[in-house]
């Protein structure tokens, strides 16, 4: 079960490969963003309107270090990711739209159905949208390729370490 925006969502239980590739990712950005960096798996962000329940990814890159959110939880992220399996359009449309909202320049959803990672940027309003912000801009990349968080064009990794 996750709470978004008050709302009770009913998620499927967590399956190994999910398990797994959330690990992957960890251990990835873990490794990119190093010292100046908190990565976060399944922790709560304090990004809705709501005071409480907030949004928990999977993964959330935050600026600071662990100590930094001993008395609250982060307001916003650098990368926000989120594994995707059998939740694929609930994280593409409906997360994706909170998060643009709420000002995340960067989203992931590394799809393990397709076997690929997707790349959302430029968040913006978007009236069609679930909470009425979308991004803007995308790109898909498959396992051979290498991906990089914005503003790390020196930082890259392979999909294929993303994926179990």
């Amino acid at each position: 079960m996750e709470f978004v925006e008050g709302q009770a969502i009913d998620m499927a239980a967590m399956q190994s490969s999910h398990a797994v590739a959330m690990d992957l990712v960890d251990t990835a950005l873990k490794r990119m963003f190093g010292i100046g960096y908190y990565v976060r798996q399944r922790k709560p962000l304090a990004i809705t309107e709501m005071a409480e329940p907030e949004p928990e990814p999977d993964i959330a890159v935050v600026p600071g270090s662990i100590r930094d959110y001993a008395t609250a939880h982060p307001t916003s992220a650098k990368l926000i990711v989120e594994v995707a399996d059998t939740t694929l359009v609930y994280d593409r449309e409906v997360k994706g739209s909170l998060y643009a909202r709420s000002g995340i320049a960067e989203y992931w959803v590394v799809n393990l159905r397709d076997r690929h990672l997707e790349v959302y940027c430029d968040p913006g309003a978007d009236i069609t949208a679930e909470y009425g912000f979308s991004y803007g801009s995308f790109q898909l990349y498959k396992p051979g390729q290498l991906a990089a968080p914005m503003g790390m064009v020196t930082q890259a990794i392979k999909v294929a370490e993303l994926l179990p």
